[in-house]
């Protein structure tokens, strides 16, 4: 049940170590990447904006600079939906096909300044409303593991550009399992953080800037935890608390994985009790059920009604009625309640091991609207949207959760959740990484 593994490309530290020991130099770094870009991706279409001519420049100048920061010289890509100076930004609307943004966003700012060159933008579905990533602007991108497969949505390209070995780090961005889906499908890692803790300045529907928006948030996906630690670090509009554990030793954890809400193949469930067998033997302390739990079911009506309207851009779908404020009053007080709720439970335990996602990464599906499409679960065709119960466990409370690969079925890769308190983002990103060691130790 091994992680199915496709390069041997370094992670962004260890590049930029050896950028650091003067073994490779950032041009030499950037020309690496490039070229392996240019190899993979005829096949994969990831990296669907690039800037390869400012890249190369912006690594000669920063071989001029007597100050390096903790990402010089390391090449990256970022999620199509944020502002790049001088790119374009179109989230996959053809009436935005043509907007070149003319500011970087918060993130790409913050990650230049420590020394990243962004060498492009990777795939993205139409409005991120998907689990696949494919838009009238760049088309379709392949999961590198099997063509045939999708490699996730709306983070879907950044992903695959991960997974594929062409870049050691990435920006995507979560609101319906936008980073964990794509890093379940493709064997990588992803955080989603806590709630507000990194500004999305810079990550708006092309030609506008406003508001943040209920649910969504912003964050890295990379390959190992110690590159999603410093990019949460180098982002953070604050300096978030220090990972509590550095073994599991004591550490308690709660497993949900009960299909009240929505099916579960066989390879996840065996990959998630594997991986809670693994931390059970390395000292951690494990139950499968707690009365504490919030209703699930009640908790993934609301999220879907919230999520449907944070997705619309404030306008209903299929002329549904406007909610009124009212209304939106009431979903925001049955959200804080339930929030509430598992801030009790967390009181409990250190962390939630949940699924990602009921399956494996899924074949194409060329079926637009996701309440008809289905899934082969166990045998039988089972609805897509009730999946989404699986994300909304973080996503509706705003708690931080990382997406780690744990394992494999029939050549694709299987991830879970670690989700954790409010604010333990670190937490969350140092048990992510201790599992994902024994796994690959298993």
């Amino acid at each position: 049940m091994a992680v199915p593994r496709l390069h041997n490309e370094p992670c962004a530290l260890d590049l930029a170590a050896q950028i650091a020991a003067g073994t490779l130099s950032a041009v030499e770094s950037v020309d690496a990447a490039i070229a392996r870009i240019e190899k993979l991706d005829e096949s994969l279409n990831a990296v669907v904006v690039r800037d390869f001519d400012r890249a190369r420049d912006a690594a000669k100048q920063l071989e001029k600079r007597p100050k390096k920061g903790p990402l010089h010289g390391v090449p990256m890509t970022v999620k199509e939906s944020y502002n790049v100076a001088g790119l374009k930004t179109t989230w996959g609307f053809e009436h935005a096909r043509d907007f070149v943004a003319s500011e970087d966003a918060h993130h790409v700012t913050k990650l230049k300044a420590a020394g990243a060159i962004i060498l492009g933008k990777t795939n993205v579905p139409v409005a991120l409303s998907d689990v696949q990533s494919v838009n009238p602007i760049y088309g379709r991108t392949m999961n590198p593991h099997d063509v045939s497969r999708t490699c996730g949505g709306s983070s879907g390209g950044s992903a695959a550009a991960l997974a594929s070995g062409m870049v050691p780090l990435e920006f995507g961005s979560d609101i319906g399992g936008s980073i964990r889906t794509p890093a379940h499908f493709c064997g990588v890692m992803g955080l989603k953080p806590t709630f507000g803790a990194i500004a999305i300045d810079g990550h708006y529907f092309p030609r506008t800037e406003g508001a943040a928006g209920v649910l969504s948030m912003t964050g890295p996906m990379a390959r190992e935890a110690k590159d999603l630690a410093l990019a949460l670090d180098l982002t953070a509009r604050f300096p978030l608390p220090r990972a509590r554990h550095n073994s599991f030793k004591g550490v308690r954890i709660l497993v949900i994985d009960d299909t009240s809400t929505a099916a579960l193949d066989a390879p996840i469930a065996a990959a998630l009790r594997a991986a809670t067998d693994a931390a059970a033997n390395a000292g951690a302390i494990v139950d499968h059920r707690s009365d504490l739990i919030p209703d699930r079911v009640a908790m993934q009506a609301a999220y879907i009604k919230m999520l449907n309207i944070a997705m619309s851009g404030r306008m209903p779908p299929d002329g549904t009625p406007l909610v009124t404020v009212p209304d939106w009053f009431e979903l925001l007080d049955k959200q804080a309640v339930t929030t509430r709720a598992w801030e009790q439970l967390l009181e409990d335990y250190d962390a939630i091991f949940a699924p990602v996602f009921g399956t494996t990464a899924v074949p194409h599906d060329h079926e637009p609207d996701m309440r008809k499409r289905t899934l082969m679960i166990n045998g039988r065709a089972e609805p897509f949207v009730p999946q989404l119960s699986w994300i909304a466990m973080a996503t509706y409370p705003g708690m931080p959760s990382v997406s780690v690969p744990v394992g494999g079925h029939e050549g694709l890769p299987i991830g879970i959740q670690v989700i954790t308190p409010h604010w333990q983002d670190h937490s969350a990103i140092a048990l992510a990484g201790l599992i994902h060691d024994l796994m690959k130790s298993a």
